[in-house]
Order: C-alpha cells, then structure tokens, then sequence
C-alpha cells in the first residue's frame, strides 16, 4: 500500500511541476446544500479546507443554503459550523458555470459578473442534491474535475435499492430485503404483510435515498411497521425494508480509479439500538474501533467484499463500504456504500486511511490528484 501512495505523490508531483509550471490550482470546495445533512457538511468540509495543502492549491469556498442559495464564500473557514459563515457579510452571489469555456464559477459583483476559472471541485455534500449524481452531473456537463464518484456510479450508491440489486447481481452478499412505492401502498399493490412474511420482524425500514441514518427505523411489530413506513415516506417515495442481522457493524474505506487500496477495517459500537444519527454525531458513548476486532483473515474479506462492491457501483476516486459481520455464522454481508463519507477529523473514512499511514492532509492531495488523473489534467 506504501508504494501505492508513493506513486500517488510522484505523479502529483509531476502534475504540480510539470503541466501546472508551479501555477496553484484552484480547487472549488463545495458545502452546505439542501439536505438533511447540511450540518455535518459544514464541519467535514472545514476539515477539507483546513487540511488541502497550501502551498498547492488554492482553495475557494462555495456555500449552499438549506434554501438553495448559492455563495461564494471569502470568510473564516472556522466560521462554517452552524451556518456562522452566513452571518460574516462575506458573501457573494455565485454559480458553478455549465459552460465549459468558462470552465469554473460565475460570481456577481455589484452588478457585474465576473468568471473565476476551477481546475478542481471538491464536492462535500453529503446526502441528497451532493451524493446522488446530481452535483457530479453538473460538474462533468461543465468538463470540470472534481473529486470523487461520477453521477452514475453516485446516483446508483445513493439509492438503496439500486445498490442492493447492483449487490445480488454481482453475487454480493447482503441481509435479505425488498421494497415499496408509496403508489403502490397507496393503492393495495403491495402491503405490508408481504414484507413481513418475507423478512419476519425484527425490520429495518430505510427511506431509498437518505443518509446518516435519517428517516430509518428498527421495527418490532406491525404498528410499529406503518409508522416507521410513514417516517421513510416523509424523506422518499420509495422505501426499503431489510431484515435484521445480529452481527457486527464494520466499514472499509476504498481508495483509487482503477487500482483500488483500502484503509485499515473499523468497527462500531453504536451508543443506540443502531447507528442512527444520534449514535454517528451527537452521542459521545459510540466506541469506534480501528482496526476492528475481528481476525486479520475476515478483515482481509471485508477489505476484498469492499473493492468488489465499490467497482459493481463503478466508483471513482473513494468511498466507504459498510458491512455487518453476523454473530451466527461469521458470514460478512454488505450494508450500505457511501461515495461522500463524513469526512470530518474525527470521522471513519479519514482515521481508518490514517491508520493506513496516510495523514489526513496527504488524503485530501491524494484525492485531488486522482481526480485530475480521472477527467483529465486540461479538461
């Protein structure tokens, strides 16, 4: 893996001297957005910022309101948690450009606009209109690199259910599960005495695209069932349901284009029933344990399952890929991927790549790389 990250930093290093003649470039990173992620966005992309080298690249800052209002940002980085930096005065009204001969941001100035050239856009959105292809799309109809999946690979990951049936086509192997429409609630299609006479109780129910756990439920009965189903309708109008697994809750992160590493396996001990929001982000008492405690051999399976999935999905650039490990028979089943990972300094993408011997500083260099190795070092 050592000599992996070495040629990662040479060809950086050529890149930087070579097609850059030692110009910086200028890296768009994108925060916010309208999701019920917005918060934690906020805290992984002030880490972003804080750890892109300096002397390489310069950083821009693009914020996105709950409401959808697009800035760019020329403030404190310290001032993004909790939405300070919308009350610094430092804001301009400003838009990613589809036009590739602008190939960068449009930025209004008193009236006039002004057309600031980005070689690179870090995207850190997490959840939906930043992690499901929307965000990737615009970008790639732009010809701007930027880090990360692309909209297919990031739309498929996204949706639950897509993935799932990206997973079981690819001899993945997964918790048992199936899915619902509202429609086809709605008018009697499907119901859910099928759902639990196929998985028995206890459920999962999962909006099809959410993330860090919003909307999702542990079921115990049929009463709980429909109001755990009315919950994941409140975020989406698909719905999966998954059987409960006794296992444990470990995660891999994935690293590279076409050749893939991986970080060192972790493993979580959520505070709660689950790892729902309040275990990931608010909840001090989840144990995190890098690398996991299980044997080097299923940590070796996890790692191979995780490169598996990640290339079904058609990844591009990182993930992190989430497994359980079931207590009963030792079998590793996949849960989830995610293409925008919480990236802050304490989340488990960047410590399992540290315990890898990769700084966090060196993660972020390492992205922008691949991602300019990806689209293209002129695009």
């Amino acid at each position: 893996m050592y000599r992996y990250y070495v040629n990662i930093y040479l060809a950086n290093w050529i890149i930087f001297n070579f097609w850059g003649c030692n110009d910086m470039k200028n890296v768009l990173v994108l925060f916010g957005g309208c999701s019920s992620e917005h918060d934690i966005s906020l805290i992984s992309a002030s880490s972003v910022i804080k750890n892109t080298p300096k002397e390489k690249y310069n950083v821009l800052m693009m914020g996105i309101t709950r409401n959808g209002r697009w800035y760019l940002y020329e403030g404190d980085v310290d001032a993004l948690p909790n939405d300070k930096w919308l009350e610094t005065g430092k804001l301009t009204e400003a838009f990613v450009s589809p036009d590739r001969k602008i190939h960068g941001i449009t930025v209004c100035r008193e009236g006039k606009y002004e057309n600031i050239h980005i070689d690179i856009a870090f995207p850190v959105l997490h959840g939906k209109n930043g992690e499901d292809g929307t965000i990737q799309g615009l970008f790639q109809l732009a010809g701007i690199p930027f880090v990360g999946c692309d909209m297919t690979s990031s739309a498929i990951s996204m949706d639950k259910i897509f993935t799932n049936i990206v997973a079981d086509a690819n001899g993945i192997a997964q918790a048992k599960w199936d899915y619902i429409t509202k429609y086809d609630f709605e008018t009697g299609e499907k119901t859910l005495d099928d759902i639990v006479s196929k998985l028995g109780f206890p459920i999962f129910v999962k909006p099809a695209n959410a993330g860090s756990s919003v909307g999702i439920s542990k079921v115990y009965n049929n009463e709980e069932l429909k109001v755990a189903l009315y919950l994941a309708f409140e975020y989406d109008t698909r719905v999966l349901f998954e059987e409960f697994i006794d296992g444990y809750e470990v995660e891999c992160a994935v690293l590279g284009n076409d050749e893939i590493k991986t970080g060192v396996v972790g493993q979580i001990t959520p505070a709660n029933e689950f790892y729902d929001y309040d275990a990931k982000y608010i909840n001090t008492a989840s144990i995190l344990n890098i690398p996991a405690l299980v044997s080097k051999e299923k940590q070796e399976e996890v790692k191979s399952v995780a490169i598996k999935t990640f290339k079904a999905v058609g990844g591009i650039g990182f993930a992190r890929v989430d497994f359980f490990i079931a207590k009963e028979d030792n079998r590793v089943l996949f849960n989830e991927i995610n293409t925008i990972p919480g990236f802050t300094s304490i989340s488990m993408y960047p410590k399992m790549i540290e315990a890898a011997g990769i700084s966090y500083e060196e993660l972020c260099d390492t992205l922008l790389t691949l991602a300019l190795e990806k689209w293209g070092i002129n695009s």
